[in-house]
């Protein structure tokens, strides 16, 4: 058995679905990367920038580094809809957030992995990398042989999709690449740029992130722009359309038994989202939804419920609009009435107070566009009948 097989071989063994390697070179997409950050299409992920030169280069990272081996877990399962659980309000989830968050149980296999190299004289200097790290890990796991890369830049396998984890073990041992890709491709298909519900897939292969729902609704820790609010549907946390609509996708396993079906979606939903205020909430922890914080999870709750309207929603955003501490969530809540339960009674009124009373000049003017606004869609609703 070669070098390069046992230790895919100890991949397997650690728990991972998938392994390949990767020579410690700059990927194939490193310049598409440095061009795609140079056009802003990263938004607001500014590490992402500061740290360009250890992204294009893994030698940066490890400078003994002469191989990566990549790995995969996959994590696919039935799609996520809080309304089907009984939740008020609904509201979809991301799949990869509804398990353990994986980064510390990637993290955990790769030392284990990485021990086993070492103990069979495969490695000596190791450094592991769960999607966190600074690593353009896409391209380096279609060098590897582990996918191929999709129009929406996802990574995609023949038997799992688009639904798998990615890691990397940058090792200071030479083994010999793995270059042969599964057999696929996305050949003429672009359901997944015409789904998209913010057109965020520029061309195939080119997604802005400054147009994406998952950006908005996990990284940022702003208020969203109208028109993202606008085109979010039922979206709480992340958005896996470009994913659900991918032929490949579609006849993945469903994996949840190895990654659990978090209770917190259930102890949480969006009306408890939607109520919490500075205070960490406990339930998210050990899971991803922790990663937009309280206020964030607070706002996109807020935004989802205009999805669906309900008299519980209504009351929860009410609450929110008056009292939540948060000047991103009090704007998210007034927009989110004003679009749908505009006219419903008391609740001009209660936007109108809120609007006059409010401190922070951005949500201010957001309060008073979301009030111009309904006050347009009244009128031109009452010419119509």
């Amino acid at each position: 058995m070669s070098k390069t097989e046992r230790a895919i071989e100890l991949a397997r063994e650690a728990g991972f679905d998938l392994a390949g390697i990767s020579p410690c070179t700059p990927p194939p997409d490193a310049a598409r990367f440095e061009s795609w950050l140079d056009h802003g299409y990263h938004a607001g992920l500014d590490y992402l920038a500061a740290d360009r030169e250890r992204i294009v280069d893994p030698r940066r990272l490890l400078p003994s580094g002469k191989s990566i081996l990549v790995v995969g877990f996959a994590h696919s399962r039935p799609a996520v809809d809080l309304a089907e659980r009984g939740i008020p309000g609904g509201g979809r989830v991301a799949r990869y957030a509804a398990g353990r968050d994986y980064h510390n149980r990637m993290l955990k296999m790769l030392r284990k992995l990485a021990r086993g190299l070492k103990k069979e004289g495969l490695g000596d200097r190791r450094r592991p990398v769960a999607d966190a790290g600074p690593v353009l890990e896409r391209s380096h796991a279609a060098r590897a042989g582990i996918g191929f890369l999709s129009k929406a830049a996802n990574l995609l396998h023949p038997r799992f999709g688009p639904w798998f984890f990615l890691g990397e073990l940058l090792i200071d041992s030479e083994l010999e690449p793995t270059p042969t890709p599964p057999k696929g491709s996305c050949g003429t298909c672009r359901l997944c740029i015409d789904a998209c519900p913010t057109s965020a897939i520029l061309e195939p292969g080119l997604v802005d992130a400054g147009k994406c729902l998952s950006y908005h609704s996990i990284e940022s820790h702003q208020l969203a722009p109208r028109e993202i609010r606008e085109r979010t549907g039922p979206w709480a946390f992340g958005c896996d359309v470009c994913s659900e609509v991918c032929p490949w996708g579609r006849a993945a396993p469903d994996t949840s038994r190895t990654w659990g079906d978090s209770s917190s979606l259930v102890e949480g939903g969006l009306l408890k989202w939607l109520a919490e205020s500075e205070a960490r909430p406990t339930w998210a922890d050990a899971t991803a939804l922790r990663r937009p914080g309280p206020d964030g999870l607070a706002r996109n709750a807020a935004i989802a419920l205009a999805a669906q309207p309900s008299e519980v929603g209504r009351e929860g955003l009410l609450r929110a609009l008056a009292s939540h501490a948060s000047p991103m969530v009090r704007a998210s809540a007034a927009w989110s009435l004003g679009r749908a339960h505009r006219q419903d009674s008391g609740v001009r009124a209660a936007l109108e107070t809120a609007a006059d009373r409010e401190p922070d000049p951005e949500a201010s003017r957001d309060m008073r566009l979301t009030l111009d606004q309904a006050a347009t869609q009244v009128s031109a609703g009452c010419a119509k009948s």
